[in-house]
């Protein structure tokens, strides 16, 4: 079966002012649409035809000759896992377990938010940054492009896409504002809470 685009998790315009429906629209409908059109079209007749994104992901990652299906395959992936990492009415300081985690994996809320911040703001160019959880502990990385933490054996919690694209129409070029607005208005930590459990 060919990969279809996941339906958002929300209204286009349910995250407005902090996103509008313009960038939701093109982010989402032009975006990460074309990346699993793109997708189909370079799976087709292949060995990954019939693979889950996941496993199309860990195959082809380091492959040069695959790159292009790596890519595509990562950027629906990573987008998907984007709309759930955000919600309407969100942001604002996690509770229970997970916050007691990230006191005690970063020193408290603040240096999360530091840590994160700065992934953010100096991923040069376009990238993510993540919330993983590998070893009972948790981490903040940032990958590149369509780089993915699947790839390197950890568990993915939370993603703020830092592409322009993700922000552009909404802030121009203040990244750290975007960053800022994400943490404070629309993390979903139920989504994070979510992926913990899962993981351990």
């Amino acid at each position: 079966m060919p990969h279809i685009l996941p339906e958002l998790p929300y209204a286009q315009t349910a995250l407005e002012p902090y996103v509008s429906a313009e960038t939701l629209s093109f982010h989402y409908g032009k975006h990460h649409n074309a990346y699993v059109g793109k997708l189909n079209a370079l799976i087709e007749g292949t060995e990954f035809e019939d693979m889950s994104l996941e496993d199309i992901i860990k195959a082809t990652a380091g492959v040069a000759a695959h790159a292009g299906i790596f890519n595509n395959a990562a950027q629906i992936w990573n987008h998907t896992f984007y709309w759930h990492s955000m919600t309407p009415d969100g942001g604002g300081k996690p509770t229970g377990a997970l916050a007691e985690m990230i006191e005690r994996d970063f020193g408290g809320y603040d240096q999360f938010v530091a840590a994160f911040k700065d992934a953010g703001a100096t991923q040069f160019g376009s990238g993510w940054a993540w919330l993983v959880y590998k070893d009972s502990k948790l981490s903040v990385v940032k990958t590149a492009n369509a780089e993915c933490p699947l790839t390197d054996g950890v568990i993915p919690l939370l993603t703020m896409d830092v592409w322009e694209h993700a922000y552009y129409l909404d802030y121009q070029n203040k990244r750290p504002d975007y960053i800022q607005v994400f943490l404070d208005k629309l993390v979903n930590w139920s989504f994070v809470e979510e992926n913990l459990s899962a993981a351990k």
